[in-house]
């Protein structure tokens, strides 16, 4: 009874969300535009407003994780809320437009924005104070094979408030005395394979304890599985990304009409862009590079130039080092600060060698060094490679090439329509993210963090 009135009292924590933010819409509409409408409304007609205004909010929120207390940090969830807040006053001020039958001002709109931004800011301290009262830090115990390091990404994310590592074992360890996990109330397994693992849920279950697994590969495969009932038996039949025909029609379509639509609308960024650059340094504006999409076609890619010309012009690959590259020049840490340098693919998608979404296309080089040590690395040549992805969206530039080999996985092993939207939604997201444009550190173009013996082979 105690977890479920806990339970309901973070359903309330994120209700009261809401309430608060849509209080200062309230007050806007009801002070300000419900009375410039063409047709005034009365209550019903205000009431339905303002209940679209709360649903975008939350469908925004819910895009980015704007109510997970638990497991971001406070100026990500500042920054989600932010986001979320502005985002539902945009389409609700194209509402407000179409209803008035013509341009409003916006002013009370964007002092609505701000006091919003404001209120949510204070909603995350107290929801965080309020959170970690009420759930205190579990005592959590680490399970490893083949990867470690996990208690330092704790506390690189500060969640030692959620999580507090009492042990750190390996999994021969654990599997010789595994009452060693009694003490624990919530547990992590590292890259552990599947027989071990199913030993250890199999008990934490049993016992009531939470359990973290970070996949494998074939995990990531297996989630894409879809449900089957041959010989009266229960199966999971696994094969090659093989998305409906729906989808890829649906997908095409959704390419070209908003890289058409990028093209147009940014074409002003384009000119004062190619301005900067050409009078930087008197180089091209444009950089093509080779890259791999499906099935492991080639393409050149088109970029904004933002290093200096023949930045390799002793012919070796080399990922980015981020701020610390001197390669980049002025204008190009700028672009690439803000992402812009990427917007030329606009054009490869356009011209059907990328899509919006999906994984980023690597460089034949680069993916060669990748496979070296992961031949599983060319599972994700499965689908068309994309301007931006789940990798991209929920990882870091610079994570492990095993890790962004997985998320990509599982984009692939569940394609839809929605999700690509979600992606696309959660891009704008990580502009506002500064490890977004962190550069790679040397050494990891050889995957150096990948452990071969976790290879699922």
């Amino acid at each position: 009874m105690r977890s479920l009135a806990s339970e309901i009292g973070i359903r309330l924590l994120k209700v009261s969300n809401l309430l608060l933010i849509a209080i200062p819409f309230v007050v806007a509409w009801q002070l300000y535009y419900s009375e410039r409408t063409a047709s005034p409304f009365y209550f019903w007609g205000n009431f339905v407003v303002i209940v679209l205004f709360v649903i975008l909010y939350f469908l925004f929120g819910r895009t980015y994780d704007a109510f997970l207390i638990s497991h971001n940090r406070m100026s990500e969830i500042m920054i989600s809320q932010s986001l979320a807040s502005f985002l539902a006053d945009c389409v609700i001020y194209l509402v407000i437009t179409l209803l008035s039958k013509g341009l409003v001002n916006p002013l009370p709109l964007l002092g609505a924005l701000a006091v919003q931004i404001a209120l949510g800011i204070i909603w995350v301290l107290l929801a965080s104070f309020i959170y970690y009262r009420m759930f205190p830090a579990k005592k959590t115990i680490i399970v490893y094979d083949g990867r470690k390091g996990l208690e330092d990404v704790i506390r690189e994310y500060n969640m030692e408030r959620k999580f507090n590592v009492i042990k750190s074992i390996g999994v021969r360890e654990c599997l010789d005395d595994i009452s060693l996990l009694d003490e624990a109330e919530e547990v992590f397994l590292c890259g552990v394979h599947s027989h071990d693992r199913n030993i250890i849920l199999k008990y934490c279950i049993y016992n009531d304890k939470r359990v973290y697994v970070i996949p494998r590969v074939g995990d990531v495969i297996m989630s894409g599985a879809h449900q089957v009932h041959l010989f009266h038996l229960p199966m999971m039949r696994v094969g090659r990304y093989k998305p409906t025909p729906e989808y890829i029609i649906s997908k095409r379509i959704f390419d070209i009409v908003a890289s058409v639509c990028g093209l147009i609308i940014l074409s002003p960024v384009f000119l004062a862009v190619s301005i900067a650059i050409k009078a930087s340094d008197k180089g091209p504006v444009f950089y093509k590079q080779e890259r791999l999409t499906k099935n492991g076609k080639r393409f050149m890619m088109h970029k904004f130039r933002s290093m200096i010309v023949d930045a390799e012009k002793d012919g070796v690959a080399r990922l980015s080092t981020g701020a610390a590259d001197e390669r980049i020049t002025k204008v190009g840490r700028f672009i690439r600060k803000f992402r812009i340098d990427e917007l030329p693919q606009l054009i490869d998608i356009l011209a059907g060698h990328l899509s919006v979404v999906g994984p980023r296309p690597e460089r034949p080089e680069i993916a060669e060094e990748y496979m070296k040590v992961m031949p599983e690395f060319r599972l994700r040549l499965q689908a068309k490679a994309g301007l931006t992805g789940y990798a991209q969206v929920y990882g870091k530039y610079n994570i492990a090439p095993y890790d962004k080999l997985q998320m990509d996985l599982m984009y692939i092993a569940n394609p839809s329509f929605a999700e690509d939207i979600r992606i696309c939604l959660a891009t704008i997201r990580v502009l506002f993210k500064p490890e977004s444009t962190e550069g790679v550190k040397q050494g990891r173009i050889t995957a150096l963090e990948y452990d071969e013996q976790d290879n699922d082979r």
